[in-house]
């Protein structure tokens, strides 16, 4: 009995992926839709608006600026809106409050010890000397620092006056309290109140009332035993807490000042009203006007014609390249081509933030353009050999978009440092092998940068100040390294947006010391030792029919991570041991069989590894049929006497099948890997006659109907895989020249 087919919905989803990332019209849109981008980044620069005006006349339209202009009266506006959004700022004043606490309590246990004064006349000193301890306190700490000008005047006068504001009374029945403290009590007291106070002023107070009403919670809760220094030291506690977080006016002013120092130059941006319609031009507006270039006599149409001329011509540049890509066997799909579209975005909006930045007194700042980014994220993602001709026409895009040069279309100088930049990090990162490597190609953009802004000086020092040189070669630096963290920031959105597995995220996934795979080892190592065997096998079938061979060799590793939560009910891992499987129902081994692919899938999940994996975990098995334990379950029900109450469709894996090529090959190799290890002394013909017997099988149970396998890949695949095998297991298989011949009759007379 076969397995059910995929239902029609499931056909219909892979079929219109499939359709729409080989369609022919898609991929003409995809094209057409590059050439706006190109045009639409390039009109501001090639094709600045100009107007036919002049002074005392009336504007019939708005006038928009078609480039950046600084507006400064808004930039004034801007720092007076700055200044007043800047919040009131506070000073924290540390006044170590502890230490007068700790004085008052040696005064206490100095005064209680003299026998010669009554305790109503120590009262009276308490009520007298303790209040005037705390005012003096916090006088002589404002007088010493306004000695010192460690604090502003303002801010010694706020602290005097709000700490005046929060003084707190203690009252009259605990200044007749201290004198029945024992020393014993003091001395405990003594060990206690530093300790709150300090935790209490360690906040920042604005207002004394929300410390002091901590005060009770802490002293209760304290070492202290008797009652009566408990809440004696509750109020001494209370009259030394003061604010120590102070609004400071010479601060808030200093803010505000560095606030409208801040506030940046407001420009008109391009596509702003610079003159509504009905205005009249003045002097000011015509000479603005006349200074940006943006005054003309006459339309011309023809510098559109142009500008889409040349963004033909760059577009068609790419369009020629995918062509004969296909014709040297190296096909680019639609998925590929809007990836690369949206890469060219993201460095088109990069340049153009860039440009923002830039003016006439400094166009070094263009100089921080990350100049790398396109072609390392092609060379990551896409091809090496696309990067390159990627990075020409980026290199040109950016000459156009930061040419700060008065009548000329191009500066030649940032497109020479875009383009250097850019092959040597392409040279540096297309056999990148983890993510270091992206830092390392960032270096590299950092050093080639600056090894061409010399060469741009030595080529034409009459334009170079040493400033500039410095500053140039600083942000230079800066653009490499930008490049580097914008390639680690997108390189995941592009993984997961794209469903894509980059070279530098498998092999990352490959390392031993992954979780995942420390655990396959030292719970599993029979498991782990098949993995690594079936990823080396699927990993050369793969190559050979064009599939990602590493995605095969990484998938492999994980693809029985799900035995890990019962390794012994699986062959490779029972040595020395009984299989559990004799002792236990049919059924019951199926369901643990088949959990294995479910389970893997669950533990890939927690760990988050990417899809792909998953779907070979998933995938590898398909619906295929267990066929002995179905054997055994028949051979028990006829034991039994009983009707078998169970199909064979109830010892099939649930699936899905593989629908992926790499899904299947993994599923092929992990199949071969298990039979031969099964053979104790293989023969060639062995090999040959099981592998061609497990792609038949498969072939025959349908589970290659929902990948896009043909007849003749898969005869690749079982080629590959027999020469494989012999590589592999090379000691272990009988070669028929090995093998000994019988004797011929002729021999034998």
């Amino acid at each position: 009995m076969t397995s059910k087919e995929p239902s029609p919905s499931n056909k219909t989803f892979y079929s219109r992926l499939a359709g729409w990332k080989t369609d022919r019209l898609s991929r003409y849109i995809l094209f057409a839709l590059l050439l706006v981008l190109f045009y639409v980044s390039l009109a501001p620069n090639l094709l600045p608006q100009r107007f036919d005006l002049r002074v005392g006349a009336v504007t019939e339209k708005d006038i928009v600026a078609p480039m950046q202009i600084p507006n400064n009266k808004a930039t004034l506006q801007a720092q007076e809106t700055a200044a007043e959004r800047v919040e009131s700022v506070y000073t924290i004043v540390s006044m170590h409050r502890e230490n007068v606490i700790a004085q008052m309590l040696e005064r206490i246990e100095s005064l209680n010890q003299d026998d010669q004064i009554s305790s109503a006349d120590k009262a009276q000193i308490y009520s007298q000397e303790i209040p005037g301890r705390i005012r003096n306190s916090v006088a002589n700490f404002i007088r010493n620092h306004r000695d010192a000008s460690n604090y502003s005047s303002q801010l010694l006068d706020e602290m005097q006056s709000t700490i005046s504001n929060q003084t707190y009374s203690i009252p009259e029945e605990t200044f007749l309290k201290i004198p029945r403290l024992s020393t014993d009590d003091v001395q405990q007291m003594s060990q206690v109140a530093a300790t709150i106070v300090t935790r209490l002023m360690s906040d920042q107070i604005t207002d004394a009332q929300s410390a002091r009403a901590r005060v009770a919670e802490l002293v209760n809760t304290s070492s202290l035993e008797s009652r009566t220094a408990r809440e004696v030291m509750q109020e001494l506690i209370r009259g030394v807490l003061t604010a120590n977080k102070f609004y400071d006016e010479e601060a808030t002013k200093a803010a505000k000042v560095e606030a409208r120092e801040n506030t940046p130059i407001v420009y008109v941006q391009q596509g702003e009203v610079i003159v509504p319609a009905g205005q009249i031009i003045t002097q000011e507006m015509y000479t603005l006007l006349d200074e940006n270039n943006l005054l003309k006599n006459e339309v011309n149409y023809w510098p559109q014609l142009g500008l889409l001329m040349f963004a033909f011509l760059l577009t068609l540049g790419i369009y020629v390249f995918f062509r004969q890509s296909a014709q040297r066997g190296t096909y680019y799909n639609n998925s590929q081509l809007l990836m690369l579209i949206l890469i060219f975005a993201i460095c088109i909006v990069t340049f153009h933030l860039v440009r923002i930045l830039q003016t006439g007194n400094s166009p070094y700042f263009g100089y921080l353009v990350p100049a790398a980014l396109g072609a390392m994220l092609i060379t990551l993602l896409l091809d090496l050999h696309l990067a390159y001709i990627c990075s020409v026409i980026l290199s040109v895009i950016v000459s156009v978009i930061l040419n700060m040069r008065q009548g000329e279309m191009f500066d030649y100088q940032f497109g020479l440092f875009t383009l250097v930049v850019s092959l040597a990090v392409i040279h540096s990162i297309h056999r990148a092998s983890q993510r270091s490597t992206i830092l390392k190609a960032g270096i590299m953009a950092c050093l080639f940068g600056a090894f061409s802004v010399l060469t741009l000086v030595l080529l034409n020092d009459s334009e170079w100040t040493r400033m500039t040189v410095l500053y140039t070669l600083g942000f230079a630096f800066i653009g490499g390294l930008l490049s580097t963290v914008l390639v680690l920031g997108l390189m995941p959105f592009f993984e997961t947006t794209f469903g894509i597995l980059s070279a530098l995220k498998l092999i990352e996934l490959s390392n031993p010391n992954h979780p995942l795979l420390r655990k396959l080892l030292i719970e599993t190592p029979g498991t782990y030792h098949h993995s690594v065997m079936v990823g080396n096998l699927s990993e050369a079938a793969a190559e050979a029919i064009g599939a990602n061979g590493l995605l095969c060799r990484v998938g492999s590793y994980y693809h029985d991570i799900g035995k890990t939560k019962r390794p012994s009910y699986f062959i490779e891992n029972q040595n020395h041991m009984e299989n559990p499987h004799d002792s236990i129902d049919p059924k019951l081994s199926k369901s643990i069989i088949i959990a294995h692919a479910r389970d893997g899938v669950e533990m890939q999940k927690e760990y988050k590894l990417p899809k792909p994996i998953r779907d070979i975990a998933e995938q590898h098995h398909g619906s295929t049929f267990l066929h002995f334990f179905y054997h055994k379950a028949l051979k028990q029900a006829e034991e039994q006497g009983v009707e078998p109450d169970f199909t064979e469709e109830d010892f099939r894996y649930p699936g899905p099948k593989a629908q992926t090529k790499e899904a299947a090959v993994v599923g092929i190799a992990d199949s071969v890997e298990a039979a031969v290890r099964s053979l104790k002394q293989p023969t060639v013909e062995q090999v040959e006659t099981m592998i061609e017997k497990i792609i038949k099988g498969r072939l025959d149970d349908h589970q290659f109907n929902d990948c896009d396998l043909t007849m003749k890949e898969l005869d690749v695949v079982a080629q590959t895989l027999k020469e494989a095998v012999m590589g592999i297991f090379h000691s272990r298989i009988e070669y028929p020249e090995d093998i000994k011949k019988p004797e011929s009759k002729e021999n034998k007379a």
